[in-house]
């Protein structure tokens, strides 16, 4: 698969696109929650970050997508990577992915404030599913 125009190829934009977005969510529950002991945060937080939560999400983000960031979600979702975590299905895992490299994508591209936009909205939808 060829490189995005940030040069890096997209899952090299997921992998950084997972921590961005887990930095985020632990920024969130933070705020949100107060203090708490961190095995709670820990349990709060694997709602909002696992691939079948990112996966759901994406499915509702993706008709607010600009046409770049649904190329780069394409280019992730379809890359060759290794097998999905274990009890996670192959589909669910890549459109993880996919999120995980716009989110990544839009930080490298400096469009911090729409990775920010995005991730919000993902929480939210999270946030009423739960």
């Amino acid at each position: 698969m060829g490189e995005s125009v940030t040069g890096f190829g997209p899952l090299s934009l997921a992998y950084l696109g997972d921590a961005v977005y887990e930095r985020y969510v632990r920024e969130y529950l933070l705020k949100s929650r107060g203090n708490l002991p961190v095995e709670k945060y820990h349990r709060l937080a694997t709602a909002f970050v696992r691939a079948e939560a990112q996966a759901e999400a994406s499915e509702q983000l993706r008709e607010s997508f600009d046409e770049e960031e649904n190329d780069i979600f394409r280019k992730a979702r379809n890359a060759r990577s290794h097998a999905a975590p274990k009890g996670v299905a192959t589909g669910i895992y890549h459109r993880a992915t996919g999120f995980e490299a716009v989110i990544g994508w839009l930080y490298l591209s400096g469009k911090e404030e729409r990775a920010q936009e995005l991730m919000a909205k993902t929480i939210a939808y999270l946030e009423e599913k739960q």
